[in-house]
């Protein structure tokens, strides 16, 4: 949330009013009709009786529980490095957690505690300097285009790095891709300067259909991988490092040394075993259906007439991309409230964000409820949402 939403959330919490956020949420799970509709915004009681009435189907509920890592922790590992074709994997409680174990693992074994990624990446935006403040890596950045890095821009770059780190999507420049062969090309550029190369895949699940290739394709051109079970599989939480035999047995003694061999784990290892039978199947249609919602979007905004709107990427390559419209970032959370409240459709689910002078940008995704939206359906509700828009 930008500090300008931040000062008016304080302003209507002083006024007496509830926040928008607080509106939006309860919006978001009252309404009939919603692109997304994620776990986060259920009650514990409806999330527990989702993991009750999905666990039976995805483990066997009479073995014993797990203790520091062991049965179910054990069955996911497998089954994360069965899917991504690695030797083996490790769970994480967090994948902040994940990534720093995995690239101070690759900084002892290169020698070199330089890091190579994008300033957008989730290190850079999300985690505050844990790189450099817990682990003792030194991230560099090759480019500042909001986008990956070129295979050239990787030759040229003057400073040595131990590791180059791949945020795929990356999600703070639009949930950008790069192709297929951009990616390899870039995989062996790293590989020329002898540098290993770690994916940020959090995300990686959805990326199949825009690569044309499958995980396992995907996955082997690093060195190691993480993997997110809650980001776009619906778990409570965890994550895994999948790579070489050997730097994950390594990983999971710096798993201990973190504090992240925790005692049981069982209901975050149900959830994410839950989400890969139950989600991952379907993430193409997801972001098959997105890129038809993108379009829409982009054809109902231009009827309405507003003077610039941009969707981006054009096509998007995952289930999730970016919206921006030139409006203040709280006019445009009112709209979107409003119109969940009085009319139980709710088109934007996520803040919206100051992304500069006059515009704002929001996440949009698209999920199992958005694959009942149609084309026109997308119209109908971005005219609608337009009509409640001051003139600009």
């Amino acid at each position: 949330m930008s500090d300008t939403a931040e000062q008016d959330e304080r302003r209507s919490e002083q006024n007496g009013q509830r926040p928008v956020r607080e509106r939006r949420a309860t919006a978001g799970r009252k309404a009939r009709r919603t692109l997304w509709r994620p776990g986060v915004r259920d009650t514990l009681r409806e999330r527990l009786t989702w993991l009750v009435e999905t666990a039976p189907q995805v483990h066997d509920l009479d073995e014993p529980a797990d203790v520091y890592g062991d049965r179910i922790v054990a069955a996911l590992e497998e089954r994360v490095a069965a899917l991504l074709g690695t030797q083996a994997a490790v769970f994480f409680p967090t994948g902040t957690m994940a990534q720093q174990v995995a690239l101070r693992c690759w900084a002892a074994r290169t020698g070199n505690p330089t890091v190579a990624l994008h300033p957008l990446s989730h290190p850079e935006v999300h985690e505050r300097d844990a790189f450099s403040q817990v682990s003792g890596l030194r991230p560099v950045h090759v480019t500042r285009e909001p986008r990956l890095p070129t295979a050239a821009e990787i030759r040229d770059f003057e400073e040595p790095f131990g590791t180059l780190m791949l945020e795929l999507p990356l999600r703070d420049a639009g949930f950008l891709l790069p192709t297929w062969e951009e990616l390899t090309e870039v995989v062996e550029a790293a590989r020329d300067r002898d540098a290993v190369v770690h994916f940020d895949g959090a995300r990686l699940w959805e990326s199949t259909l825009h690569f044309g290739r499958p995980l396992k394709e995907i996955a082997s051109l690093a060195d190691t991988v993480y993997v997110s079970f809650y980001k776009s599989l619906g778990g409570f939480g965890g994550a895994a490092l999948a790579g070489p035999e050997s730097l994950v047995a390594e990983a999971k003694t710096w798993r201990h040394r973190y504090g992240g061999t925790v005692f049981q784990q069982f209901p975050t290892v149900l959830s994410a075993l839950a989400g890969l039978a139950r989600e991952l199947p379907r993430l193409p249609d997801y972001v098959r259906h997105a890129r038809v919602v993108a379009a829409a979007l982009r054809e109902g905004f231009a009827a309405s007439a507003l003077p610039w709107v941009r969707v981006h990427p054009d096509e998007p390559h995952t289930h999730q991309f970016r919206l921006w419209l030139p409006y203040r970032p709280e006019v445009l959370e009112e709209a979107a409230v409003r119109q969940a409240e009085e009319t139980s459709v709710l088109l934007f689910g996520a803040p919206w964000e100051q992304g500069g002078p006059g515009l704002a940008v929001t996440e949009v995704t698209v999920a199992a409820d958005g694959l009942e939206w149609t084309a026109q359906d997308v119209r109908a509700a971005v005219a609608d949402f337009a009509a409640r828009l001051p003139a600009v």
